[in-house]
C-alpha cells in the first residue's frame, strides 16, 4: 500500500519570523525585570562596573537584560521592536551580527570609559547599534530598499544621534557612542561579505 507523502511544513512568513523574534526578547526583558522587581536578588548588580573582571563578565552579557525600571525599559522597548522588526525582515543573520557586535562593542567601551564605581544597565547599546546598523547598510549596501529604510530611520529616530554625547551623568553616552560604532561596524562586515559571496 503506497500512502501519500506527508506535505512539507510551510516555513513561517518573514513578518511573522520577525515579530515572533522580538515578541520574545522583549518578553524576555520584562519578565527579567519584573523578577528583579519581585525578587530580593538586586540584579542590576551585575550590569557593567568599569574596569573589574566581574563588570566584563558576565557584565558585559547580562548588561542589555538589566533595567533600573519599568521607565528605562519602556524607553528601550519601542525602538527597539521597530529597529530589531525591520533588520529581521531585511537579513536575520545580519541582524544577529549587528546584535552580537553592537552588544560586545557597546559594553567595552563602557566598561574602559565609564566612571569607576557606576554600575550601567540596559538595552539602549543594542538600540544604538541596531541604529547605527541600519543607517550604514544604506551606505554600504548599494541597495535602494536599505537607503530607503535609512532615511525613514533618520526621520523617525534621527534625534538619537545627540545620545553619543555626554548629555546627563545618568545616561550612558559610552554605551550609545560604541553600540552605534559597533552597528556600524557589522554593517560593513556584512556588505563586504554579501559582494565576497557575489564575487565568487
Amino acid at each position: 500500500m503506497t500512502l501519500p507523502a506527508a506535505p512539507e511544513p510551510r516555513a513561517a512568513h518573514p513578518v511573522r519570523r520577525a515579530l515572533t523574534i522580538w515578541g520574545a526578547l522583549i518578553a524576555l526583558l520584562w519578565a527579567v525585570l519584573a523578577a528583579d522587581l519581585v525578587l530580593p536578588a538586586h540584579l542590576t548588580m551585575w550590569g557593567i562596573t568599569p574596569r573589574t573582571l566581574d563588570g566584563l563578565f558576565p557584565g558585559i552579557v547580562a548588561a542589555p537584560f538589566l533595567h533600573a525600571d519599568a521607565a528605562h525599559l519602556a524607553a528601550n522597548t519601542v525602538p527597539l521592536a521597530v529597529m530589531g522588526v525591520v533588520c529581521a525582515l531585511r537579513d536575520r543573520a545580519g541582524m544577529w551580527a549587528a546584535l552580537a557586535t553592537a552588544l560586545v562593542v557597546s559594553g567595552l567601551g563602557v566598561w574602559l570609559l565609564s566612571p569607576a564605581h557606576s554600575v550601567t544597565v540596559g538595552a539602549s547599546g543594542v538600540v544604538f547599534g541596531l541604529f547605527g546598523y541600519l543607517l550604514a547598510r544604506g551606505l554600504f549596501m548599494r541597495r535602494i530598499g536599505d537607503f530607503l529604510i535609512a532615511l525613514l530611520i533618520v526621520l523617525v529616530y534621527g534625534s538619537l544621534i545627540w545620545g553619543v554625547l555626554p548629555t546627563s551623568p545618568y545616561i550612558s553616552w559610552q554605551a550609545h557612542l560604541f553600540g552605534f560604532l559597533g552597528g556600524i561596524a557589522a554593517a560593513i562586515a556584512v556588505a563586504r561579505s554579501r559582494r565576497a559571496k557575489a564575487a565568487a
